[in-house]
């Protein structure tokens, strides 16, 4: 029997927001570093944003700015604070991937949509904007005071919602951030968009989609 979620909830960045901290960082360092060396230091930035990402909350431009400070000085890199804001301000600029806003469309009429977002409050409206279908409900990290992949950050979505896990679907392209801390609060249903961020862990129970366009299946529309 297909289970229909009263809320379908979504990790914005990297799930439906195409979220480009790779391109922004080889646009800045790409001129000096070669391709390996560029590999290293976009693996390391994103290693960084998350260490950054699992104590008590802070402004998103200081998480950026410290994994940044972080990884250039791990690798030997001259650091400039000024391309941490630059960075950090391209992220309201970026919009959904191709796939995401048909299968949103498919999905809105029949279940409320709801993003879970590492973000800021001043910059996530910017985004959802672009996803081009409702999203009924948006919580942010700088709302319930704390970034996924922590728990508080789960916990303040379903208080606002006023339901549990045992109701939602939770989609996402990351096992780290999102479906592993899914899996640990009782989410039993949960949706894996393989993006190539990581690799399947078949651990953590989901159903495993290649875009956002296999998902109106998952839920029998």
């Amino acid at each position: 029997m297909t289970f229909h979620p009263k809320f379908i909830t979504f990790d914005c960045h990297g799930t439906m927001i195409y979220f480009d901290m790779a391109g922004a960082a080889r646009d800045f360092y790409g001129d000096q570093l070669g391709d390996a060396q560029m590999d290293h230091f976009i693996s390391t930035f994103s290693a960084y944003r998350l260490d950054e990402v699992l104590g008590a909350w802070k402004p998103y431009a200081e998480v950026v700015h410290n994994a940044l400070e972080r990884t250039c000085k791990r690798l030997g890199v001259a650091f400039d604070p000024d391309i941490a804001t630059k960075i950090y301000e391209r992220v309201p600029t970026w919009g959904p991937n191709q796939d995401v806003a048909g299968g949103l469309a498919k999905i809105a009429p029949h279940i409320p949509l709801v993003a879970l977002t590492n973000s800021m409050n001043s910059q996530i409206p910017h985004n959802i904007a672009k996803l081009g279908a409702p999203i009924a409900h948006v919580f942010t990290a700088e709302s319930a005071g704390a970034y996924k992949p922590q728990m508080r950050a789960f916990e303040y979505m379903f208080d606002e919602l006023g339901c549990g896990p045992e109701d939602v679907l939770h989609v996402s392209s990351s096992f780290r951030y999102d479906l592993m801390t899914a899996h640990d609060m009782g989410i039993k249903h949960k949706a894996w968009v393989n993006r190539g961020h990581e690799p399947a862990n078949p651990y953590y129970g989901y159903t495993e989609i290649k875009d956002v366009s296999e998902l109106p299946g998952v839920v029998g529309l």
